[in-house]
């Protein structure tokens, strides 16, 4: 079985890194009036505080949906043993209040997304540019059927019909309501290829069979609530950790 031996971080870290590996996704609205301090304070505060290893962070303009205008800070990946160490020096958290928590709105949301390295594809080196975003809500005591029956078949046809397609694939490790259960994230550089056919019932029925389409219709049907696609492009000038992205090793 293929398995990714590094994901998104310094390749040192994840070479002794034995636990699964998490995501921090926190979504920030900033109050209108304060965007041009609120982006010079969090693009210092990063590079001072955040600027590597598994707290190195980074921050993306979210363009479509309800979220449309937000900021999405992500820092890690790191295993659940590394939240204790984070940042929390008295320097720290007077940076962060005084430059960027007084220029944000009241709601905040943060999730924790768990990475799935057997299922992602990270095979050559890149630079993080726009990211499509595809979040899956998932029936409650249907998350084995769902990996099961649908992502492990998708993974299957991108394997075999779109090896050079990038993507990472995770979970989230809180229950919720927002229905962000899944999330299956392309990397692109170019909003063409938005615009691209969409292959992929021919794809699929190509890798799985005749009329097997249909089927997995059926198997999504049964185990999601519905879905929803966001784009983010990534702000590296606001951003601690740079945009580049080892490729990764499989065996």
């Amino acid at each position: 079985m293929k398995k990714i031996l590094y994901t998104l971080v310094l390749l040192p870290f994840l070479m002794i890194a034995q636990e699964e590996l998490i995501i921090e996704n926190v979504m920030l609205t900033v109050n209108p009036e304060k965007i041009v301090e609120f982006e010079a304070g969090i693009a210092a505060h990063n590079k001072k505080f955040h600027a590597e290893g598994p707290y190195g962070a980074r921050v993306y303009n979210i363009l479509n949906g309800q979220n449309a205008g937000k900021y999405m800070l992500i820092m890690g990946p790191l295993p659940w043993s590394a939240m204790d160490d984070r940042p929390h020096s008295e320097e720290h958290s007077s940076d962060n209040a005084e430059n960027i928590s007084k220029y944000l709105m009241p709601e905040v949301e943060v999730n924790y997304m768990k990475i799935h390295p057997e299922l992602s594809n990270f095979s050559r080196d890149f630079k993080i540019n726009k990211v499509s975003v595809f979040m899956i809500d998932v029936k409650r005591f249907k998350r084995k059927d769902f990996m099961d029956k649908v992502i492990k078949k998708v993974v299957k046809v991108y394997e075999e019909k779109m090896p050079d397609q990038l993507y990472g694939v995770y979970s989230n490790e809180m229950n919720n309501r927002s229905g962000l259960d899944f999330g299956w994230v392309e990397f692109f550089d170019n909003s063409s290829w938005l615009g691209k056919e969409d292959k992929f019932p021919q794809y699929f029925e190509e890798v799985h069979g005749a009329r097997s389409f249909q089927g997995f219709l059926a198997d999504v049907e049964a185990t999601t609530d519905g879905d929803s696609t966001e784009i983010w492009v990534l702000r590296e000038d606001l951003s601690g950790t740079s945009a580049q992205v080892k490729a990764l090793s499989r065996q």
